[in-house]
């Protein structure tokens, strides 16, 4: 070989390790703190720089990006003696790259001790019951010490989480049984309401009920009474209509007599005072009649002078024989008329149960 071109090659050598040397090129969101000769020189942002070879090298090389660090589970004693376990999630971000990798010899670690005293400083004033339900204000006052304290560090403090608080076996098992308890109450206490409600629905249902039945039975005695009154009047008007005479009126009068025991329920029933009355005018009728064949006794003559002198008096109106044609028309109007009374009460009892309402029983 060339003598000449051993020294070239050496030469280009060391060219281009001079080169590789004194270039250096940053990825975005690093930071690279450069010493020359073990002193601080300053820090490349992201890009291509140039160092001089062999005086400046690269010493710490930090990720400036938002990051998470979660800590094991430390042991933390409450105000009421309860020791529970906490661990934390802690976002932080490097501003400062110098004083990260100066100030601070291992930023991470500094940052958890200070988390656990910080924690035990904190819940060491609360009980229990106050750490389960503050842990806003725990997140809170634990990132204002963090955040004042490692700003020295050139690390800003972004958020701090409670991620879990573990509290003994023991109370676990005694929150389970308050909470199983509560539970408990709650559903005693919903079915007291809704057995409440229901005996209120059942008697506002009774008492409508009562109201309904009453107003029902109130209209069927309504329409029986006008059913009543209906074949009251058509009776009456029947009656004067055909000009029947109190003869008559006293045969049909004993004749509905004997339907006033027809019922089943009826123990006793009362003779009305006008009995006796009907009975002397159909006697005088049926003597009326055997005194046509023979001659009137004394007495008789008097009451026939008497009935002819009321004859006179009462002009215009004329007497029904018994046996007459008048009669016996009377009598025909008269059984009509009790018909037409019964279809009448028929027709309101129809008309009563076809609306739905109830009937009053029988006395």
């Amino acid at each position: 070989m060339d003598p000449v071109v051993i020294p070239i090659l050496v030469a280009a050598l060391v060219v281009v390790f001079l080169v590789a040397a004194t270039v250096r090129i940053v990825p975005q969101a690093r930071r690279y703190n450069i010493e020359r000769f073990g002193r601080y020189r300053r820090t490349l942002q992201p890009g291509l720089n140039f160092v001089l070879p062999v005086a400046d090298r690269v010493n710490t090389k930090l990720d400036v990006r938002e990051q998470v660090y979660s800590s094991d589970p430390k042991p933390v004693i409450t105000e009421d003696n309860l020791v529970v376990n906490i661990d934390t999630v802690l976002y932080y971000q490097i501003t400062d790259p110098r004083a990260a990798a100066y100030e601070v010899a291992d930023y991470l670690q500094a940052i958890d001790q200070l988390t656990v005293t910080t924690l035990r400083n904190v819940i060491g004033s609360m009980d229990l019951e106050g750490t389960l339900t503050s842990r806003e204000e725990i997140n809170a006052r634990l990132r204002a010490v963090l955040d004042d304290a490692t700003g020295k560090w050139g690390i800003r403090v972004n958020r701090v989480e409670i991620k879990a608080i573990d509290p003994p076996n023991t109370i676990k098992e005694a929150m389970e049984k308050q909470m199983r308890a509560e539970r408990d109450k709650r559903a005693a206490i919903l079915h007291a309401e809704g057995e409440r409600q229901a005996k209120i629905l059942t008697a506002e249902g009774t008492k409508q009920k009562d109201i309904l039945e009453a107003q029902g039975t109130q209209q069927a005695m309504i329409l029986r009474a006008d059913g009543e009154s209906k074949a009251v009047e058509l009776v009456f008007q029947a009656v004067h209509r055909n000009n029947a005479d109190a003869k008559v009126l006293a045969y049909k009068y004993l004749e509905t007599l004997p339907h006033l025991a027809q019922s089943d329920n009826n123990t006793f029933w009362v003779i009305p005072g006008e009995l006796t009355e009907a009975i002397r005018t159909v006697t005088t009728a049926f003597g009326d009649q055997s005194s046509a064949a023979g001659p009137p006794v004394a007495g008789q003559q008097d009451s026939v002078a008497d009935v002819a002198d009321r004859d006179k008096d009462n002009v215009g109106v004329p007497e029904i024989e018994p046996n007459s044609t008048l009669a016996l028309d009377a009598v025909a109007a008269a059984d009509e008329a009790a018909k037409q009374a019964a279809a009448a009460v028929s027709d309101a009892k129809a008309e009563a149960e076809a609306a739905g309402e109830t009937r009053l029983p029988g006395r």
